[in-house]
């Protein structure tokens, strides 16, 4: 190993971890000792050491090198893999650590040139966004014709359980952060925290056939005009509402990110035990985290996955579902 970068003691801690990948490590070299190095990863000697070592009497046991210095020192990134090609050496260089944060950098192609990028969506390749596309076109077409003679059985229920109107409008974030108007059937009575507050277990905003709705998705069915429009997509992260963006983005890193795909009427986060309220910080960073897992690892049939998943959570209704 060639650096004093922390994400070389996580290369480290990750060989030694599993030793069935029966590597072993020399050590390493480096102008600086490792902060809180692993007890048996030894010091070699600085970048001297190495150089007068690959000039005068090379390691031939050696077989893999896992380099992690700045981009500051090219000239010599650029000589140590000269050495590795020479003597049959594989070479692997290893995105450096900014703090605690790690770049967890992606190749992409970008033309003819190499490029290196933190998050890489299969989205962003034009058959799968059309092949999603055209899927929610489909659904949607159908689910909304379907809607059409159930729709006034809904709306007189809500009238007489709750003055006011039938649909509920609602201001959220949506692909790239644009703000779009959701709509749902209205479950709660009007209220002047619909924008702000999250529907809790006993909410007394809720009306009876609001609540049952609720359980049951019912009341997200109009969200298939969203789709059909383009705002959203059947599957992909929920959309929040403005407040709890504004909020939340200052609390979790990489909170934004979920933003890089269309949301969803459902979602992986939902359907893998994160949906409802989120009463404490780490709820949120759990949602979030598996809403970038998504998009990370989009495949058509994990969508197929989730509405399956879905369809059942309505069936027997999730008990997270407020």
């Amino acid at each position: 190993m060639i650096g004093n970068d922390p994400a070389l003691v996580n290369m480290y801690n990750t060989m030694i971890g599993d030793p069935t990948t029966g590597y072993r490590v020399k050590g390493y070299y480096s102008n600086k000792i490792i902060t809180n190095n692993p007890q048996n990863l030894n010091y070699l000697g600085d970048m001297k050491a190495l150089y007068h070592n690959m000039e005068n009497s090379p390691d031939t046991s050696i077989d893999d090198v896992f380099c992690s210095l700045s981009h500051d020192h090219n000239d010599e990134i650029a000589q140590i893999m000269k050495f590795c090609d020479a003597h049959l050496i594989r070479f692997y260089y290893i995105p450096r650590m900014f703090g605690n944060y790690r770049l967890r950098l992606k190749p992409e192609m970008m033309g003819e040139t190499l490029t290196y990028t933190n998050h890489l969506e299969p989205l962003s390749c034009t058959t799968n966004k059309l092949i999603k596309r055209l899927f929610d076109v489909t659904i949607s077409i159908f689910c909304c014709i379907c809607l059409i003679p159930i729709i006034p059985i809904i709306a007189l229920i809500i009238k007489i359980q709750s003055p006011g109107p039938i649909f509920f409008k609602q201001e959220r974030t949506g692909f790239e952060g644009k703000t779009f108007n959701c709509y749902k059937f209205r479950s709660m009575h009007v209220n002047k925290d619909a924008d702000t507050a999250q529907a809790t277990k006993d909410d007394p905003r809720k009306f009876a056939f609001g609540n049952f709705m609720r359980k049951t998705n019912i009341d997200e069915l109009p969200q298939f005009w969203n789709v059909l429009k383009g705002d959203m997509s059947i599957v992909g992260p929920r959309p929040h509402m403005l407040h709890h963006t504004q909020i939340y983005s200052e609390l979790i890193d990489k909170y934004m990110v979920r933003h890089f795909c269309k949301p969803g009427i459902t979602g992986w986060a939902q359907v893998t035990g994160f949906r409802g309220e989120t009463k404490e910080l780490w709820q949120m960073e759990e949602r979030v985290e598996r809403d970038i897992w998504y998009i990370e690892h989009w495949t058509f049939m994990l969508d197929i996955k989730i509405i399956y998943k879905t369809i059942k959570s309505v069936i027997i209704p999730d008990k997270c579902a407020y």
